[in-house]
């Protein structure tokens, strides 16, 4: 665990926190690290969801798998990515998605229960970590509402659009690169992977947007 404490100092959930302080808290509220090897899950859709984690290496994804049998992905996720925030707070627990590793990777699990109960030791940091959580699964609501805003729009070039001009806000520039090759941004904005690629040439052409492979140009 000690070799973690860095990077967890850089984490939203332990914001404002001293790293020092950090190795304690994690022995209040029971976290562990736990491995996972690439292609097993990290979570079952439909499984119930009582800890959140955060990744501490390694790349992940989460996805759901319609009715036509076809991958959907919800978000991708990498080192410092919250996993299962919101699900663990809520009542039902049951994950509506599956989270995979995509290579082998290392996961701070922590208990929900461990994080809301009142700390025996009186650690005057609990608090501050309580309230991370709490601005996490507002920042949560924000992305999610976010997504189904690309998803909802009616055309494939205003859900490309809708969705680069996101990404470019938070990179702050007009130039960035997105997490993506073509399948995986295909299958993250529910669209035919031929008919994005025709859509980015007609955007190219028409002097919205440049583009090389992964790297994006708001014009």
């Amino acid at each position: 665990m000690k070799n973690y404490l860095e990077d967890l100092a850089q984490t939203a959930l332990f914001a404002g926190i001293e790293q020092e302080n950090i190795e304690k808290l994690l022995g209040c509220i029971q976290a562990k690290v736990v491995e996972y090897k690439k292609d097993e899950l990290i979570i079952e859709e439909g499984s119930k969801v009582y800890d959140f984690g955060i990744m501490l290496s390694g790349h992940g994804r989460a996805f759901k798998i319609d009715t036509m049998g076809r991958i959907i992905i919800i978000t991708l996720l990498k080192k410092g990515s919250e996993i299962g925030v919101i699900l663990a707070a809520g009542s039902d627990h049951k994950s509506p998605v599956s989270v995979q590793a995509q290579e082998d990777l290392s996961v701070l699990s922590v208990p929900f229960d461990g994080l809301i109960m009142r700390c025996k030791n009186n650690c005057p940091q609990h608090d501050r970590l309580l309230r991370n959580y709490i601005n996490i699964v507002a920042e949560k609501g924000m992305v999610l509402h976010e997504r189904i805003d690309c998803l909802l729009k009616p055309t494939v070039r205003e859900k490309i659009m809708t969705y680069l001009v996101r990404v470019s806000r938070e990179q702050g520039c007009r130039t960035f690169t997105i997490p993506f090759d073509r399948y995986a941004m295909s299958e993250y904005l529910n669209i035919e992977r031929s008919a994005l690629s025709r859509e980015l040439s007609k955007m190219k052409r028409d002097g919205l947007i440049d583009f090389h492979k992964s790297e994006f140009k708001l014009l």
